[in-house]
């Protein structure tokens, strides 16, 4: 992997804007107690947009946030894997500001701007895909699947797509039909578009060897391997319980795609960007997809998304058959130039790597002592714990729950994830403070003690 390209910054007419003061931002906050805005929520917002928090944040600094009646939180979510940079980081906060005082919009496939320009040569650089590679921005991690299977049907003339059982790969309706996981995202939301199959992933819950057997029956069974246009997994699962898949299935996929003439397509939404202790999860594998989808890291929290890929596959479609009004939005691109100079001045894939590290060692001792600890894993500081019921092994969502729960009260935030609801994830920004750091662990340890006594 060649090391990101230093942003070409344009210089902004006038005085560059100043980051709001702490007193004005205090002053700005909506008022009212957490329990009214709640209550405002319900009657405003529908139940389909499911939130986990019955409190409202007002403030933000790297891994901690306060609520708007002044609680402190430790952020071990990181706004679902957004945050790798942490909230509001300085140079972020200040390319978007800088480009405040530029212009705002003018929609890149009207008039265009050099930074979209310049951003993609960063992205082509640095993407694990040798070879001429081309990447055109979108807004969403979801919008960015949609376009990689638009551009594969486009580039092979064919239509069927295979993805994995657990996988996650957005809301929408053909990524949620994409989404190997019923509940919350597929229920009571069908008919799905055709042609989309699952097959198990190979991780720690399927062996190889079972998915081959299941990838054969289906090419024999469902749809012929000449009119499958691309197969899409993660390297590392995320909703579905950040299951990592085995490097030998990896290099099978890309020989299996090779023998049949099927892309390679690795969604890096959530791997993406330094988590996994390398830039991108792929560079674990030594093996080069056709085309990777990348989006929440990339930009600091703004909402960008990128589709890269072989060059000539990446020109499969037509003039205007990609692209979107808001699709590679100034304000998003300039946070992403910040975000690559920051991962490489912070060296942030070195630190995911020891962070990851240090929680692995963290969640080894606590095993010892806590019986419904099940399995760790982790690539780099993409890590997940399991709890389960010791005497029969089986999942345990309720105890998982109950942890989660336990640590939120203590000022811990963390998530959950897994098709069986009993796995805690851990997405802290890399650039966490080692005593913040530290601090969260502490607070886990007591949530754990509590909750599975």
């Amino acid at each position: 992997m060649n090391a990101p390209q230093k942003a070409e910054h344009l210089q902004a007419p006038g005085t560059p804007a100043t980051a709001t003061s702490a007193a004005a931002a205090a002053a700005s906050q909506p008022k009212g107690t957490n329990a009214e805005w709640h209550q405002r929520r319900q009657a405003a917002t529908p139940r389909g947009v499911g939130v986990f928090g019955d409190f409202f944040i007002s403030h933000a600094k790297n891994a901690e946030f306060w609520d708007i009646e002044g609680r402190r939180f430790i952020d071990f979510a990181g706004g679902i894997a957004v945050l790798n940079t942490g909230h509001v980081h300085p140079r972020v906060q200040a390319a978007i500001a800088a480009q405040l005082q530029r212009f705002t919009h003018s929609c890149y496939q009207v008039v265009p701007y050099p930074e979209y320009v310049s951003l993609a040569e960063r992205i082509n650089a640095i993407v694990p895909i040798s070879g001429p590679v081309k990447t055109a921005f979108f807004s969403t991690g979801a919008e960015a699947i949609e376009n990689a299977i638009k551009i594969a049907r486009s580039a092979t003339g064919r239509s069927g797509v295979i993805a994995f059982g657990g996988a996650f790969h957005g809301r929408s309706l053909f990524s949620v039909a994409l989404t190997g996981k019923v509940q919350p995202y597929k229920a009571g939301f069908g008919p799905f578009p055709p042609e989309i199959y699952h097959v198990p992933f190979p991780c720690h819950c399927a062996s190889l060897d079972e998915v081959k057997r299941a990838m054969a029956q289906l090419f024999k069974a469902d749809i012929e391997a000449k009119r499958v246009a691309a197969i899409v997994f993660e390297p590392v699962q995320g909703e579905g319980g950040f299951n990592v898949i085995q490097p030998a299935a990896v290099r099978w996929l890309r020989e299996l795609c090779d023998e049949h003439g099927i892309l390679l397509i690795a969604d890096e939404v959530q791997t993406g960007f330094a988590r996994t202790g390398k830039m991108f999860a792929m560079e674990h594998f030594g093996v080069e997809p056709d085309l990777m989808t990348m989006a929440k890291s990339m930009a600091g929290g703004t909402t960008l998304s990128a589709v890269s890929g072989r060059a000539a596959i990446m020109d499969g479609p037509a003039p205007g058959g990609l692209g979107g009004t808001y699709a590679g939005h100034p304000l998003a691109i300039a946070a992403a130039h910040a975000v690559l100079d920051v991962m490489q001045d912070e060296r942030l894939c070195e630190r995911a790597q020891v962070l990851g590290d240090r929680l692995m060692e963290h969640l080894k001792a606590a095993k010892t002592r806590q019986p419904r600890l099940g399995d760790l894993r982790a690539l780099g500081a993409m890590a997940a714990c399991e709890f389960i019921d010791p005497a029969t092994g089986a999942p345990d969502a309720e105890a998982t729950k109950r942890v989660q729960m336990a640590a939120l009260k203590r000022g811990l935030l963390v998530l959950t994830c897994g098709v069986n609801g009993n796995v805690i994830r851990f997405l802290f920004p890399l650039t966490i403070e080692d005593e913040v750091f530290a601090e969260g662990l502490a607070l886990l340890d007591a949530a754990m003690a509590e909750a599975l006594a």
